[in-house]
C-alpha cells in the first residue's frame, strides 16, 4: 500500500470503530493544520436517517484516534458515548 492518498479517495473509505464494531459512515471532510500542513482530524457524517432524510451529525475524529487505513475502511478507536449520547437521552426513564 502507498503512503499517499487523495482526499477524494479518503471519501470512499468507511469508518469503523474498533471499540464496538460500529460502522460510523464515510469520511466527509479532512481537517488540516495550515501552519504544519498535517492532517489533524477526519469528519464523518453520522446517523443519517432513511433515504437521506432526517438528522445527520458531523462526528470529528482526531488523528490520534485513527488506528489504520485499509483499502476500503479506516479503523478508529473512540468512545461510543461520543455518538450514543443522543440515543441515551431519548430513552424513557423508569418512574419510581
Amino acid at each position: 500500500m502507498t503512503d499517499r492518498c487523495t482526499v477524494n479517495r479518503l471519501r470512499d473509505k468507511e469508518v469503523i470503530n474498533v471499540c464496538d464494531g460500529k460502522r460510523l459512515g464515510y469520511i466527509n471532510d479532512v481537517e488540516v493544520n495550515l501552519c504544519s500542513g498535517c492532517v489533524t482530524a477526519i469528519t464523518v457524517l453520522f446517523d443519517c436517517r432513511v433515504f437521506g432524510f432526517g438528522k445527520c451529525e458531523e462526528l470529528v475524529i482526531p488523528w490520534d484516534k485513527i488506528g489504520c487505513f485499509g483499502r476500503d475502511a479506516v479503523l478508529v478507536s473512540i468512545e461510543p458515548a461520543l455518538y450514543e449520547k443522543d440515543k441515551k437521552e431519548e430513552r424513557p426513564h423508569d418512574g419510581a
